[in-house]
């Protein structure tokens, strides 16, 4: 049964056997927690918008055609549900517990590996959270997610070319702020 596509179980939810929804959701439910952790660094609200993602699969479930991939339609409910929860907060929370973060990220076995691990991973959460929400967004879909540059164009309804720029002016943008950071930290 895990055998079939993203595409048919959505279709058979989309059909009524609402039951395969639990197969997505195994699918589904930590790369979604990923990508909002990542968007938002609170881990709780994270948790929250996956759910809302996965009651909204069901909600607009008629929506779904089968004709373009299932994950863009996903991360087009995803962006949707955390716009809609960023307009309802009014600010972006953005908390800096890299403990939370380390521990779904892991860590190495030396304790100076894994010092200078939590110290890189803390510097670039905190280079992320200075970015603008669209371009992190963009680089949590396309290096975090995964997702194609194509998949991306269609998901922000834009041109490939338009997601690479989008992108590589994100990395350096990031690049930029991450040295400052690590620059900042040296000379103390």
């Amino acid at each position: 049964m895990n055998s079939l596509t993203d595409n048919a179980l959505m279709l058979q939810v989309k059909a009524g056997q609402v039951d395969k929804m639990g197969l997505l959701f195994e699918r589904y439910h930590r790369p979604l927690f990923g990508f909002f952790y990542h968007l938002t660094g609170d881990s709780d609200a994270s948790e929250d918008l996956v759910q809302t993602v996965f009651y909204r699969m069901l909600k607009y479930r008629h929506t779904f055609t089968g004709e373009g991939e299932f994950r863009t339609w996903m991360y087009h409910l995803a962006r949707n549900a955390s716009h809609d929860a960023a307009r309802k907060n009014k600010t972006a929370r953005h908390h800096d517990d890299i403990v939370d973060w380390e521990e779904k990220i892991g860590g190495g076995t030396a304790a100076d590996a894994s010092l200078q691990k939590a110290q890189d991973v803390a510097l670039l959460h905190q280079a992320m959270g200075r970015l603008s929400p669209e371009q992190r967004e963009v680089l949590v879909l396309s290096r975090f997610q995964e997702l194609k540059y194509e998949q991306i164009a269609q998901l922000l309804d834009t041109t490939e070319g338009a997601v690479k720029v989008r992108v590589h002016r994100a990395l350096n943008q990031l690049k930029g702020i991450y040295l400052k950071l690590e620059n900042g930290i040296k000379s103390l």
